[in-house]
């Protein structure tokens, strides 16, 4: 998607903070220092900064100017925050935080989803589950229809706080199905771990889809642990993504 002058003066600021080029507690350049920098006009950082504000990256008040604050501070569950972190690097410690946060609550949405699914939700579930297997079987972009499933799993919870999450999500989910594509026979071994979650979805067997998606989800942490340990550089999502080759006949 291509952003406006707003968003990439915002996306700018995020990456320098989340990258550690400002320190916390520190103050990011003068606005004159800025638009000249960033070719843009005062106005556009003033809103910028106002954005990572409500994004918990800054703080502003009188006589103290525009500080940035500590990490602990950042809204971890917006988007542009964990895509910018992904910029900045992956660490153990972050990878494992969103993947506990990812075995909560896509164990919950699919307890969920399992008693509220509507028709329509299982028959976009079943098409990103087809662009899954045919990208095994002839080739091509396995991700995306990988990403599409696990979204429709949260969206058919029917719960708007689940679904706001599942925002924040997204990047984490792109980085572990990258990770999983880089490993041998990794999507064919996974897409019966998906077909199991939705035959239960499909059954309204909250139980049994919620054990399924653990076992899912387990395995992308193995995946993403065994990646840590060869010391590889993990996948970075802003590039487009990998394409599995075709199955030889």
């Amino acid at each position: 998607m291509i952003k406006n002058v707003h968003g990439n003066t915002v996306d700018h600021l995020g990456e320098a903070i989340v990258a550690g080029r400002y320190a916390a507690g520190g103050s990011i350049p003068p606005e004159p220092v800025l638009c000249e920098e960033l070719g843009v006009s005062r106005t556009v950082i003033r809103e910028a900064v106002k954005s990572l504000v409500a994004k918990g990256l800054l703080t502003t008040g009188p006589k103290v100017g525009t500080r940035v604050q500590a990490e602990e501070q950042w809204n971890w569950f917006d988007a542009d925050v964990i895509v910018w972190q992904t910029k900045a690097g992956l660490s153990v410690d972050f990878l494992q935080d969103l993947q506990d946060l990812r075995r909560v609550v896509e164990s919950a949405a699919v307890r969920l989803a399992a008693s509220r699914a509507t028709a329509q939700d299982i028959a976009d579930m079943e098409e990103a589950y087809a662009g899954m297997k045919r990208a095994i079987d002839l080739g091509g972009d396995y991700i995306t229809p990988d990403l599409r499933f696990h979204q429709g799993l949260i969206r058919s919870s029917h719960n708007r706080m689940l679904v706001q999450m599942s925002r924040a999500l997204g990047a984490l989910l792109r980085t572990s199905f990258e990770i999983s594509t880089t490993r041998k026979d990794g999507p064919s071994s996974s897409l019966p771990l998906h077909r199991a979650v939705l035959d239960a979805v499909i059954a309204r067997e909250p139980a049994r889809a919620e054990q399924a998606i653990l076992v899912l989800i387990d395995g992308a942490r193995k995946d993403i642990d065994l990646v840590l340990a060869t010391r590889k550089r993990l996948p970075r999502i802003s590039r487009p993504a990998t394409q599995l080759k075709a199955v030889s006949l």
